[in-house]
Protein backbone atom coordinates (compact mmCIF):
# COMPACT_ATOMS: atom_id res chain seq x y z
CA UNK A 1 0.00 0.00 0.00
CA UNK A 2 3.03 2.25 0.05
CA UNK A 3 2.28 3.42 -3.49
CA UNK A 4 -0.87 5.12 -2.28
CA UNK A 5 0.56 6.95 0.73
CA UNK A 6 -0.88 10.49 0.68
CA UNK A 7 1.43 13.01 -0.90
CA UNK A 8 1.54 15.07 2.28
CA UNK A 9 3.33 12.14 3.89
CA UNK A 10 5.58 11.41 0.93
CA UNK A 11 6.42 14.99 0.05
CA UNK A 12 4.90 14.77 -3.46
CA UNK A 13 1.83 16.66 -4.63
CA UNK A 14 0.89 14.02 -7.21
CA UNK A 15 0.97 10.49 -5.75
CA UNK A 16 1.60 7.39 -7.81
CA UNK A 17 -1.09 4.73 -7.81
CA UNK A 18 -0.49 1.10 -8.66
CA UNK A 19 2.83 1.98 -10.31
CA UNK A 20 1.24 4.68 -12.53
CA UNK A 21 0.74 8.41 -12.31
CA UNK A 22 -2.44 9.31 -10.45
CA UNK A 23 -4.37 10.38 -13.56
CA UNK A 24 -4.17 6.81 -14.90
CA UNK A 25 -3.94 4.83 -11.67
CA UNK A 26 -7.13 6.31 -10.24
CA UNK A 27 -9.15 4.29 -12.78
CA UNK A 28 -8.21 1.18 -10.84
CA UNK A 29 -10.47 2.45 -8.06
CA UNK A 30 -13.38 2.50 -10.53
CA UNK A 31 -12.69 -1.14 -11.42
CA UNK A 32 -12.43 -2.13 -7.76
CA UNK A 33 -15.64 -0.27 -6.93
CA UNK A 34 -17.48 -1.89 -9.82
CA UNK A 35 -16.38 -5.35 -8.64
CA UNK A 36 -17.42 -4.63 -5.04
CA UNK A 37 -20.82 -3.47 -6.28
CA UNK A 38 -21.26 -6.68 -8.28
CA UNK A 39 -21.20 -8.45 -4.90
CA UNK A 40 -23.35 -5.90 -3.07
CA UNK A 41 -25.94 -5.76 -5.87
CA UNK A 42 -26.82 -9.42 -5.43
CA UNK A 43 -29.89 -8.16 -3.54
CA UNK A 44 -31.49 -7.70 -6.97
CA UNK A 45 -31.25 -11.49 -7.46
CA UNK A 46 -33.58 -12.22 -4.54
CA UNK A 47 -36.38 -13.25 -6.91
CA UNK A 48 -34.35 -16.34 -7.81
CA UNK A 49 -34.62 -17.53 -4.21
CA UNK A 50 -38.30 -16.69 -3.64
CA UNK A 51 -40.09 -19.69 -5.15
CA UNK A 52 -37.64 -22.30 -3.79
CA UNK A 53 -37.80 -20.74 -0.32
CA UNK A 54 -41.60 -20.55 -0.42
CA UNK A 55 -41.73 -24.29 -1.00
CA UNK A 56 -39.04 -25.11 1.54
CA UNK A 57 -40.30 -22.85 4.32
CA UNK A 58 -44.03 -23.09 3.54
CA UNK A 59 -44.28 -19.35 2.97
CA UNK A 60 -46.61 -17.27 0.85
CA UNK A 61 -45.65 -14.88 -1.94
CA UNK A 62 -46.01 -11.77 0.20
CA UNK A 63 -44.10 -13.35 3.07
CA UNK A 64 -41.19 -14.21 0.78
CA UNK A 65 -40.82 -10.51 -0.07
CA UNK A 66 -40.28 -9.48 3.56
CA UNK A 67 -36.52 -10.29 3.72
CA UNK A 68 -36.05 -8.32 0.48
CA UNK A 69 -37.93 -5.26 1.78
CA UNK A 70 -36.13 -5.37 5.13
CA UNK A 71 -32.78 -5.70 3.36
CA UNK A 72 -33.45 -2.57 1.26
CA UNK A 73 -34.79 -0.62 4.23
CA UNK A 74 -31.81 -1.53 6.43
CA UNK A 75 -29.45 -0.70 3.58
CA UNK A 76 -30.95 2.78 3.22
CA UNK A 77 -31.24 3.49 6.95
CA UNK A 78 -27.59 2.58 7.65
CA UNK A 79 -26.22 4.90 4.98
CA UNK A 80 -26.53 8.14 7.04
CA UNK A 81 -24.71 6.56 9.99
CA UNK A 82 -21.95 5.09 7.81
CA UNK A 83 -20.92 8.42 6.31
CA UNK A 84 -19.18 9.82 9.40
CA UNK A 85 -17.16 6.65 10.15
CA UNK A 86 -16.17 6.49 6.47
CA UNK A 87 -14.43 9.85 6.76
CA UNK A 88 -13.02 8.97 10.18
CA UNK A 89 -11.71 5.43 9.60
CA UNK A 90 -11.24 5.43 5.86
CA UNK A 91 -12.75 3.39 3.02
CA UNK A 92 -10.64 0.26 3.46
CA UNK A 93 -11.69 -0.47 7.03
CA UNK A 94 -15.33 0.40 6.44
CA UNK A 95 -15.58 -1.72 3.30
CA UNK A 96 -14.00 -4.67 5.10
CA UNK A 97 -16.51 -4.30 7.93
CA UNK A 98 -19.37 -4.11 5.45
CA UNK A 99 -18.09 -7.13 3.54
CA UNK A 100 -17.86 -9.20 6.71
CA UNK A 101 -21.46 -8.31 7.61
CA UNK A 102 -22.71 -9.03 4.08
CA UNK A 103 -21.09 -12.46 4.06
CA UNK A 104 -22.20 -13.20 7.63
CA UNK A 105 -25.80 -12.26 6.84
CA UNK A 106 -25.93 -14.62 3.86
CA UNK A 107 -24.18 -17.43 5.76
CA UNK A 108 -26.42 -17.16 8.83
CA UNK A 109 -29.41 -16.97 6.52
CA UNK A 110 -28.53 -20.42 5.23
CA UNK A 111 -29.46 -21.85 8.64
CA UNK A 112 -32.89 -20.15 8.71
CA UNK A 113 -36.00 -22.23 9.36
CA UNK A 114 -38.48 -19.41 8.64
CA UNK A 115 -38.83 -16.17 6.72
CA UNK A 116 -38.62 -14.34 10.04
CA UNK A 117 -35.14 -15.77 10.62
CA UNK A 118 -34.15 -14.83 7.06
CA UNK A 119 -35.36 -11.30 7.71
CA UNK A 120 -33.14 -11.05 10.79
CA UNK A 121 -30.05 -12.59 9.21
CA UNK A 122 -30.08 -11.92 5.48
CA UNK A 123 -32.33 -8.87 5.78
CA UNK A 124 -30.90 -6.95 8.74
CA UNK A 125 -27.29 -8.19 8.96
CA UNK A 126 -26.76 -8.45 5.21
CA UNK A 127 -28.58 -5.18 4.57
CA UNK A 128 -26.48 -3.43 7.22
CA UNK A 129 -23.34 -4.68 5.51
CA UNK A 130 -24.41 -3.21 2.18
CA UNK A 131 -25.41 0.03 3.93
CA UNK A 132 -21.90 0.32 5.37
CA UNK A 133 -19.94 -0.74 2.28
CA UNK A 134 -21.95 0.80 -0.56
CA UNK A 135 -20.83 4.40 -0.13
CA UNK A 136 -17.14 3.55 0.33
CA UNK A 137 -16.06 3.01 -3.30
CA UNK A 138 -18.36 5.86 -4.36
CA UNK A 139 -16.63 8.18 -1.89
CA UNK A 140 -13.19 7.08 -3.07
CA UNK A 141 -13.98 7.55 -6.75
CA UNK A 142 -15.80 10.84 -6.16
CA UNK A 143 -12.69 12.33 -4.55
CA UNK A 144 -10.24 10.96 -7.11
CA UNK A 145 -12.36 12.24 -10.03
CA UNK A 146 -13.40 15.85 -9.35
CA UNK A 147 -13.04 16.48 -13.09
CA UNK A 148 -15.17 13.51 -14.28
CA UNK A 149 -17.12 12.67 -11.15
CA UNK A 150 -20.44 11.78 -12.76
CA UNK A 151 -18.94 9.38 -15.28
CA UNK A 152 -16.59 7.75 -12.77
CA UNK A 153 -19.25 7.33 -10.06
CA UNK A 154 -21.71 6.04 -12.65
CA UNK A 155 -19.20 3.43 -13.82
CA UNK A 156 -18.51 2.43 -10.20
CA UNK A 157 -22.16 1.79 -9.32
CA UNK A 158 -22.70 0.10 -12.69
CA UNK A 159 -21.78 -3.15 -10.94
CA UNK A 160 -24.75 -2.89 -8.57
CA UNK A 161 -27.23 -2.80 -11.43
CA UNK A 162 -25.49 -5.48 -13.50
CA UNK A 163 -25.04 -7.85 -10.57
CA UNK A 164 -28.08 -10.02 -11.43
CA UNK A 165 -26.45 -11.02 -14.71
CA UNK A 166 -23.77 -12.83 -12.74
CA UNK A 167 -25.31 -13.57 -9.35
CA UNK A 168 -28.78 -14.66 -10.54
CA UNK A 169 -27.57 -17.44 -12.88
CA UNK A 170 -24.98 -18.49 -10.31
CA UNK A 171 -27.60 -18.61 -7.58
CA UNK A 172 -29.99 -20.52 -9.82
CA UNK A 173 -27.33 -23.13 -10.58
CA UNK A 174 -26.47 -23.52 -6.89
CA UNK A 175 -30.15 -23.78 -5.95
CA UNK A 176 -30.70 -26.44 -8.58
CA UNK A 177 -27.72 -28.42 -7.32
CA UNK A 178 -27.99 -27.99 -3.55
CA UNK A 179 -31.13 -26.06 -2.61
CA UNK A 180 -31.70 -22.39 -1.68
CA UNK A 181 -30.19 -22.47 1.82
CA UNK A 182 -26.92 -24.06 0.74
CA UNK A 183 -26.79 -21.56 -2.13
CA UNK A 184 -27.07 -18.71 0.40
CA UNK A 185 -24.16 -20.19 2.36
CA UNK A 186 -21.85 -20.63 -0.62
CA UNK A 187 -22.57 -17.17 -1.97
CA UNK A 188 -22.07 -15.63 1.46
CA UNK A 189 -18.61 -17.17 1.71
CA UNK A 190 -17.70 -15.93 -1.77
CA UNK A 191 -18.96 -12.40 -1.10
CA UNK A 192 -17.15 -12.14 2.23
CA UNK A 193 -13.84 -13.18 0.67
CA UNK A 194 -14.14 -11.02 -2.45
CA UNK A 195 -15.31 -7.81 -0.77
CA UNK A 196 -12.56 -7.96 1.86
CA UNK A 197 -9.91 -8.65 -0.78
CA UNK A 198 -11.12 -5.88 -3.10
CA UNK A 199 -11.26 -3.40 -0.21
CA UNK A 200 -7.56 -3.61 0.61
CA UNK A 201 -6.33 -1.05 -1.97
CA UNK A 202 -9.06 1.55 -1.33
CA UNK A 203 -7.76 4.97 -0.23
CA UNK A 204 -8.76 8.62 -0.43
CA UNK A 205 -6.49 11.07 -2.29
CA UNK A 206 -4.28 13.47 -0.33
CA UNK A 207 -6.00 16.56 1.03
CA UNK A 208 -6.37 19.16 -1.70
CA UNK A 209 -5.30 16.88 -4.54
CA UNK A 210 -6.64 17.69 -7.99
CA UNK A 211 -5.75 16.29 -11.43
CA UNK A 212 -2.89 18.13 -13.11
CA UNK A 213 -4.09 21.08 -15.19
CA UNK A 214 -7.65 20.98 -13.83
CA UNK A 215 -9.36 23.77 -11.89
CA UNK A 216 -12.77 23.42 -10.25
CA UNK A 217 -15.67 25.01 -12.17
CA UNK A 218 -18.35 27.09 -10.47
CA UNK A 219 -20.06 25.05 -7.76
CA UNK A 220 -20.00 24.25 -4.09
CA UNK A 221 -16.32 23.54 -3.78
CA UNK A 222 -15.31 26.43 -5.98
CA UNK A 223 -17.13 28.92 -3.77
CA UNK A 224 -15.76 27.60 -0.51
CA UNK A 225 -19.15 26.22 0.50
CA UNK A 226 -18.37 22.64 1.48
CA UNK A 227 -21.32 22.08 3.79
CA UNK A 228 -21.60 19.72 6.71
CA UNK A 229 -24.77 17.72 7.26
CA UNK A 230 -26.40 20.27 9.55
CA UNK A 231 -25.73 23.11 7.13
CA UNK A 232 -26.86 21.02 4.17
CA UNK A 233 -30.32 20.21 5.56
CA UNK A 234 -31.03 23.92 6.02
CA UNK A 235 -30.80 24.52 2.28
CA UNK A 236 -33.67 24.24 -0.16
CA UNK A 237 -31.49 22.36 -2.63
CA UNK A 238 -31.07 19.49 -0.15
CA UNK A 239 -34.82 19.00 0.12
CA UNK A 240 -35.20 19.38 -3.62
CA UNK A 241 -32.61 16.69 -4.28
CA UNK A 242 -34.06 14.40 -1.58
CA UNK A 243 -37.59 14.65 -2.99
CA UNK A 244 -36.41 14.14 -6.56
CA UNK A 245 -34.32 11.13 -5.51
CA UNK A 246 -37.36 9.65 -3.74
CA UNK A 247 -39.54 10.04 -6.83
CA UNK A 248 -36.87 8.70 -9.19
CA UNK A 249 -36.17 5.60 -7.12
CA UNK A 250 -39.88 5.11 -6.34
CA UNK A 251 -40.59 4.68 -10.05
CA UNK A 252 -37.61 2.41 -10.65
CA UNK A 253 -37.89 0.17 -7.59
CA UNK A 254 -41.62 -0.19 -8.24
CA UNK A 255 -40.74 -1.33 -11.76
CA UNK A 256 -38.24 -3.88 -10.47
CA UNK A 257 -40.80 -5.31 -8.07
CA UNK A 258 -43.59 -5.76 -10.62
CA UNK A 259 -41.86 -6.26 -13.99
CA UNK A 260 -42.45 -9.99 -14.25
CA UNK A 261 -45.98 -9.84 -12.82
CA UNK A 262 -47.04 -7.06 -15.20
CA UNK A 263 -45.56 -8.95 -18.13
CA UNK A 264 -47.65 -12.00 -17.33
CA UNK A 265 -50.86 -10.42 -15.99
CA UNK A 266 -51.20 -7.41 -18.28
CA UNK A 267 -49.27 -8.26 -21.45
CA UNK A 268 -50.05 -12.01 -21.44
CA UNK A 269 -46.41 -13.10 -21.65
CA UNK A 270 -45.45 -16.55 -20.45
CA UNK A 271 -43.32 -16.79 -17.32
CA UNK A 272 -40.14 -17.65 -19.23
CA UNK A 273 -40.41 -14.66 -21.57
CA UNK A 274 -41.21 -12.28 -18.72
CA UNK A 275 -38.21 -13.54 -16.75
CA UNK A 276 -35.91 -13.24 -19.78
CA UNK A 277 -37.03 -9.67 -20.47
CA UNK A 278 -36.57 -8.77 -16.81
CA UNK A 279 -32.96 -9.88 -17.21
CA UNK A 280 -32.62 -7.59 -20.22
CA UNK A 281 -34.04 -4.68 -18.21
CA UNK A 282 -31.07 -5.04 -15.86
CA UNK A 283 -28.82 -3.99 -18.74
CA UNK A 284 -30.69 -0.70 -18.90
CA UNK A 285 -30.46 -0.36 -15.11
CA UNK A 286 -26.69 -0.74 -15.31
CA UNK A 287 -26.27 1.46 -18.40
CA UNK A 288 -28.24 4.29 -16.81
CA UNK A 289 -25.51 4.87 -14.24
CA UNK A 290 -22.59 5.93 -16.46
CA UNK A 291 -24.99 7.52 -18.98
CA UNK A 292 -26.72 9.83 -16.51
CA UNK A 293 -23.48 10.33 -14.59
CA UNK A 294 -21.90 11.65 -17.78
CA UNK A 295 -24.90 13.92 -18.30
CA UNK A 296 -24.40 15.42 -14.83
CA UNK A 297 -20.82 16.22 -15.83
CA UNK A 298 -22.02 17.73 -19.11
CA UNK A 299 -25.25 19.61 -18.38
CA UNK A 300 -25.39 19.68 -14.58
CA UNK A 301 -27.50 17.99 -11.92
CA UNK A 302 -30.70 19.99 -12.34
CA UNK A 303 -30.98 19.54 -16.12
CA UNK A 304 -30.16 15.83 -15.82
CA UNK A 305 -32.82 15.38 -13.14
CA UNK A 306 -35.44 17.08 -15.31
CA UNK A 307 -34.47 14.90 -18.28
CA UNK A 308 -34.89 11.75 -16.18
CA UNK A 309 -38.39 12.80 -15.15
CA UNK A 310 -39.33 13.45 -18.76
CA UNK A 311 -38.30 9.86 -19.56
CA UNK A 312 -40.18 8.49 -16.53
CA UNK A 313 -43.32 10.45 -17.49
CA UNK A 314 -43.17 9.17 -21.06
CA UNK A 315 -42.64 5.56 -19.94
CA UNK A 316 -45.39 5.60 -17.30
CA UNK A 317 -47.82 7.28 -19.70
CA UNK A 318 -47.06 4.73 -22.40
CA UNK A 319 -47.60 1.82 -20.02
CA UNK A 320 -50.77 3.35 -18.61
CA UNK A 321 -52.47 4.15 -21.90
CA UNK A 322 -51.18 1.42 -24.25
CA UNK A 323 -50.87 -1.67 -22.04
CA UNK A 324 -52.68 -4.63 -23.64
CA UNK A 325 -52.21 -8.36 -24.13
CA UNK A 326 -49.63 -8.98 -26.82
CA UNK A 327 -48.23 -5.43 -26.80
CA UNK A 328 -44.75 -6.73 -26.00
CA UNK A 329 -42.95 -3.78 -27.58
CA UNK A 330 -44.84 -1.37 -25.29
CA UNK A 331 -43.92 -3.49 -22.30
CA UNK A 332 -40.26 -3.64 -23.30
CA UNK A 333 -39.96 0.08 -24.06
CA UNK A 334 -41.76 1.25 -20.92
CA UNK A 335 -39.96 -0.95 -18.41
CA UNK A 336 -36.57 -0.49 -20.08
CA UNK A 337 -36.96 3.27 -19.60
CA UNK A 338 -38.01 2.93 -15.94
CA UNK A 339 -35.10 0.62 -15.14
CA UNK A 340 -32.76 2.98 -17.03
CA UNK A 341 -33.84 5.93 -14.91
CA UNK A 342 -33.46 3.98 -11.67
CA UNK A 343 -29.84 3.35 -12.60
CA UNK A 344 -29.62 6.98 -13.63
CA UNK A 345 -30.70 8.26 -10.22
CA UNK A 346 -28.10 6.09 -8.51
CA UNK A 347 -25.53 8.16 -10.42
CA UNK A 348 -27.32 11.53 -10.45
CA UNK A 349 -27.77 11.71 -6.67
CA UNK A 350 -24.17 11.03 -5.57
CA UNK A 351 -22.73 13.28 -8.28
CA UNK A 352 -25.26 16.00 -7.45
CA UNK A 353 -24.41 15.75 -3.75
CA UNK A 354 -20.79 16.60 -4.51
CA UNK A 355 -21.78 19.32 -7.00
CA UNK A 356 -24.24 21.02 -4.67
CA UNK A 357 -22.61 20.55 -1.25
CA UNK A 358 -18.91 19.92 -1.88
CA UNK A 359 -16.79 16.85 -1.17
CA UNK A 360 -15.28 17.56 2.26
CA UNK A 361 -18.28 16.03 4.05
CA UNK A 362 -19.44 13.87 1.18
CA UNK A 363 -19.74 10.62 3.19
CA UNK A 364 -22.24 11.79 5.82
CA UNK A 365 -24.02 14.09 3.36
CA UNK A 366 -24.74 11.45 0.74
CA UNK A 367 -25.59 8.96 3.47
CA UNK A 368 -28.45 11.20 4.55
CA UNK A 369 -29.59 11.87 1.01
CA UNK A 370 -29.60 8.13 0.32
CA UNK A 371 -32.47 7.66 2.78
CA UNK A 372 -34.59 8.78 -0.18
CA UNK A 373 -33.79 5.40 -1.78
CA UNK A 374 -35.36 3.62 1.18
CA UNK A 375 -38.39 5.91 1.07
CA UNK A 376 -38.78 5.25 -2.65
CA UNK A 377 -38.48 1.49 -2.15
CA UNK A 378 -41.22 1.38 0.49
CA UNK A 379 -43.59 3.89 -1.13
CA UNK A 380 -43.18 2.48 -4.65
CA UNK A 381 -43.86 -1.12 -3.71
CA UNK A 382 -46.75 -0.25 -1.38
CA UNK A 383 -48.25 1.95 -4.08
CA UNK A 384 -48.02 -0.82 -6.68
CA UNK A 385 -49.53 -3.42 -4.36
CA UNK A 386 -52.32 -1.13 -3.21
CA UNK A 387 -53.30 -0.13 -6.74
CA UNK A 388 -53.32 -3.78 -7.77
CA UNK A 389 -55.59 -4.68 -4.86
CA UNK A 390 -57.93 -1.70 -5.24
CA UNK A 391 -58.16 -1.41 -9.01
CA UNK A 392 -57.58 -5.04 -9.93
CA UNK A 393 -54.64 -4.31 -12.27
CA UNK A 394 -51.07 -3.06 -12.03
CA UNK A 395 -51.81 -0.67 -14.92
CA UNK A 396 -53.42 1.74 -12.44
CA UNK A 397 -50.08 2.44 -10.75
CA UNK A 398 -48.60 4.10 -13.83
CA UNK A 399 -50.92 7.11 -13.63
CA UNK A 400 -49.71 8.33 -10.20
CA UNK A 401 -46.13 7.58 -11.27
CA UNK A 402 -46.57 9.83 -14.32
CA UNK A 403 -48.01 12.57 -12.10
CA UNK A 404 -45.12 12.24 -9.66
CA UNK A 405 -42.67 12.58 -12.56
CA UNK A 406 -44.23 15.93 -13.44
CA UNK A 407 -43.94 17.00 -9.80
CA UNK A 408 -40.31 15.86 -9.77
CA UNK A 409 -39.46 17.96 -12.81
CA UNK A 410 -41.05 21.03 -11.21
CA UNK A 411 -39.23 20.44 -7.92
CA UNK A 412 -35.91 20.02 -9.75
CA UNK A 413 -36.39 23.28 -11.67
CA UNK A 414 -37.28 25.26 -8.57
CA UNK A 415 -35.17 23.72 -5.80
CA UNK A 416 -32.03 22.08 -7.23
CA UNK A 417 -29.79 25.11 -7.57
CA UNK A 418 -26.02 25.37 -7.51
CA UNK A 419 -24.71 27.58 -4.69
CA UNK A 420 -23.91 30.56 -6.94
CA UNK A 421 -27.38 30.36 -8.51
CA UNK A 422 -28.94 30.33 -5.05
CA UNK A 423 -27.04 33.45 -4.07
CA UNK A 424 -28.18 35.39 -7.14
CA UNK A 425 -31.85 34.47 -6.68
CA UNK A 426 -32.24 34.58 -2.91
Amino acid sequence: MDEMTPSSEKGSHDPRLFGMDAAKGRWVFVILGLAINLCLGSIYSWSVFRKPLEGLLAAGATESLIPFIIFLATFALLMPFAGGPLDRYGPKKMTILGGILVGTGWILGSFATSMEMLSLTYGIIGGAGVGIAYNCPIGVVGRWFPDRRGLAVGATVLGFGLSPFITAPLAAALISASGPLVALRYLGIVFLFLIVLLALPLAFPPEGWTPAGWAPPGGAAAHGSDLNRGEMVRTGRFWGLWLCYTIGTLAGLMAIGISSSVGQEVFALNAGTAAALTGVFAIFNGAGRPLFGHLVDTIGARSTAVLSFVVIFAAASLLGYAAAPGATLIYFAGFSALWLCLGGWLAIAPAATAELFGTRNYGPNYGLIFTAYGAGAVIGNLLAGSMRDIMGSYVAVFYPVAALAVAGAVIACIMIKTPETSRTTE
